[in-house]
């Protein structure tokens, strides 16, 4: 290390001017607890109040939807301010649709008409896929020919092939 970094390191310790004693060790501050302390007196003040009894919030971002499970919901509404605090999980609308179907409001038709696109596009991919598949188990029949006729043939290819 050269000379002019360590005074600067050094110089960083000092509690005071020249000649003074240099801290021990640096202070660690607890910056989780007082910020959480910080917002509930700036809330306080705004004139938040507690809403009970409700089960669970949905907050809707385009595709995804935040959502909170018993979480705590301090509101004022002549600041137009609210305040959910819990434990969030976010989850693709797609998946939780059932269950928040009747939540969804008038800005979500949007969002609404395009997983139904989404599920059109996919479902004819889908039923051809499935269609393939059972096709592998039906014979394909000549005209004229009737299933048993078909059946009694794949018998004996069966018997002379072992």
């Amino acid at each position: 290390m050269n000379r002019e970094r360590l005074i600067k390191m050094a110089g960083a310790v000092r509690t005071g001017g020249k000649g003074t004693m240099r801290r021990k060790k640096k202070a660690v501050h607890k910056a989780a607890s007082t910020d959480d302390k910080r917002l509930q007196s700036t809330l306080k003040r705004v004139g938040v109040n507690l809403i009970a009894g409700i089960e669970e919030v949905n907050i809707f971002q385009d595709d995804l939807v935040i959502q909170f499970t018993n979480p705590k919901v301090q509101a004022s509404i002549q600041a137009n301010t609210w305040a959910v605090t819990g434990t969030p999980q976010t989850k693709k609308l797609q998946d939780i649709l059932p269950s928040i179907i009747n939540q969804l409001g008038p800005d979500n038709m949007e969002i609404l008409r395009k997983i139904g696109e989404q599920f059109q596009k996919e479902m004819p991919a889908a039923a051809n896929r499935i269609t393939e598949e059972n096709d592998d188990d039906v014979p394909d029949l000549v005209p004229g020919q009737t299933f048993e006729e078909a059946d009694e043939e794949g018998e004996k290819d069966k018997t002379v092939s072992a």
